[in-house]
């Protein structure tokens, strides 16, 4: 009975996870570009409202992959366990995460193993 539920209700939560990783995405783009028109408006300078914009963008992007990724692995597993599905599934995640590395290494401007400059500075 409960297995029932949940495989009744996985379709609805891992649509409604996926649909919260495009909002993410999509509104984390729209105020990202709205703080940005409004750093230009404000004639702030150029370079670092674009290092804004574009981190902050990255980093809701980041999000919204979490979130889709999330979304996959519940259809995948709960919905349609094929072995075909849980190939595609593990396609899907490896360009999602490779993804998310470089935009993470695009944010951070390093690799994740390494410290930044600061913290090697004082360490």
């Amino acid at each position: 009975m409960l297995e029932e539920i949940a495989l009744a209700a996985a379709p609805v939560v891992s649509r409604a996870i996926e649909l919260t990783g495009i909002a993410i995405i999509a509104l984390g783009a729209f105020a990202t570009l709205a703080l940005f028109a409004y750093r230009m408006a404000r004639q702030e300078d150029y370079e670092q409202a674009v290092a804004a914009f574009r981190s902050s963008l990255g980093r809701a992007i980041l999000l919204g992959l979490e979130f889709l990724v999330a979304a996959d692995i519940i259809n995948t597993v709960a919905i349609e366990p094929t072995l075909e599905s849980l190939a595609v599934l593990a396609g899907i995640v490896a360009i999602r995460t490779f993804l998310s590395f470089s935009l993470e290494v695009e944010i951070e401007g390093h690799w994740p193993w390494q410290r930044s400059g600061a913290k090697q500075r004082k360490g």
